[in-house]
């Protein structure tokens, strides 16, 4: 399953976010890109996951406990 996770971040933390993202160690995911955007969005991530649930853990217990994340939205292709 591959999803796109749209990350707004708080002011002047996108890049800290990024790179952050980038250094994760996601359990039974696989980050395929995480890059800095202009646009209502601040950071685009893109992860391949087995099942629904192991993307909502990548998401809620690793990505959303980064410094600086304000939301994200989560697009399952």
């Amino acid at each position: 399953m591959k999803a796109y996770i749209l990350v707004e971040a708080l002011m002047g933390k996108a890049g800290a976010i990024t790179n952050g993202i980038r250094n994760l160690q996601l359990a039974d995911a696989r980050l395929l890109s995480a890059d800095a955007v202009t646009g209502p969005f601040d950071v685009v991530v893109v992860v391949e996951t087995t099942d629904l649930e192991t993307l909502i853990r990548s998401v809620t217990d690793r990505i959303q406990e980064i410094d600086g994340v304000r939301r994200t939205i989560t697009c399952v292709v």
